[in-house]
């Protein structure tokens, strides 16, 4: 049975793969952050106690931050595949948190890349690469595109990914970047925009709410499905050689083209409810990126399989259920503490 370790395993991403992984035999071993809450949503309905037999998922407490904690758990994981996917993920939040971000997004990477050196490791490696790592280089961007990062995430972003090339390239690590596009699913963190739409339209829909505050509407995304994206981080690991790879869709839509689509689904016009709020600019835009994923066509024969409709009505669909079955829970907890009658 193949082993892999996953950074970042309670994101969307690491989610999504730990059940791609899971599904294709493999032993699936997870990191985890300490903190005093659980965090573990996305991956609770893959976990079973270790104590029984079957166990193919475990977790992990340790920090790309912390050098030690990575080396021990591969000394002792041993896996076969290593997906990086660990990050502080959301651009906006960067600018606030640059030292951070670029500690457990670049050096972080470093850490774990010496700590394979080090060890010894025979490993395959992923790295979570970005386009937002192209930043105002216009579109469409491959493989071959000059980077010109506009954010503390993406010149972090760059630093990793040329990093993992410099080792693949100086220790022979089998070391593949993914530099994947905009990807998105019901799983996606709440303040990213896309769910953060889709969100709204849910309680707008049900009542709930009024208004939803944005910022730059004519920003131009590449948004594909989540889950179809770690099919390709998957396919990357399994080639003889290691590549750089672009992953997107190649179609690019506006903020306000994914807010028209999520409200116009619930039946609602989006332009009774968006107010735009200069405080969700970014002070160094990203105006066009657009996947040139012609690459992993060919070489990975991969291609997306949900469009940007089927991707908006199902995070928007999810976020409706999810609230009705939290209004139902409410409601329910309610009657139970007055008692029958």
């Amino acid at each position: 049975m193949p082993k892999a370790l996953i950074t970042g395993i309670t994101g969307q991403d690491g989610s999504y793969l730990a059940e791609l992984l899971i599904e294709k035999g493999y032993e699936v071993h997870g990191l985890k952050r300490r903190s005093s809450s659980l965090n573990t949503d996305r991956v609770d309905h893959l976990y079973v106690d270790f104590h029984h037999s079957g166990a193919k998922f475990f977790l992990h407490y340790a920090d790309l931050s912390d050098a030690t904690s990575l080396a021990w758990c591969l000394s002792d994981i041993r896996p076969d595949e290593v997906y990086n996917l660990g990050a502080q993920s959301h651009v906006k939040v960067s600018f606030e948190t640059p030292e951070y971000t670029s500690d457990v997004v670049a050096i972080g990477t470093i850490r774990l890349l010496e700590a394979i050196r080090r060890t010894g490791l025979r490993c395959r490696f992923y790295q979570a690469s970005s386009s937002e790592m192209f930043g105002s280089t216009p579109a469409p961007q491959n493989e071959n595109t000059v980077f010109h990062p506009r954010s503390p995430y993406a010149c972090a972003k760059v630093f990793a990914h040329c990093a993992t090339v410099n080792y693949r390239e100086s220790y022979g690590l089998h070391a593949s970047c993914g530099i994947l596009f905009n990807h998105e699913s019901p799983r996606r963190g709440e303040t990213f925009v896309t769910r953060k739409i889709t969100r709204a339209v849910a309680h707008i829909h049900l009542g709930l709410q009024d208004k939803l505050y944005l910022g730059n509407l004519a920003a131009l995304r590449d948004w594909g499905f989540a889950g179809d994206y770690v099919k390709a981080m998957w396919s990357m690991l399994q080639q003889d050689r290691p590549d750089d790879y672009v992953i997107g869709t190649g179609q690019s839509h506006s903020v306000r083209e994914f807010a028209e689509a999520a409200f116009a689904h619930a039946g609602l016009d989006w332009r009774d409810y968006v107010v735009i709020d200069p405080r969700y600019f970014r002070p160094a835009e990203v105006d066009d990126l657009r996947a040139d994923a012609s690459k992993a066509r060919q070489m990975l024969n991969w291609q997306p399989e949900v469009d940007f409709q089927q991707l908006v009505a199902l995070m928007v669909d999810a976020d409706v259920a999810d609230l009705q079955l939290r209004i139902a829970g409410g409601a329910k907890a309610i009657r139970t503490s007055v008692g029958p009658g």
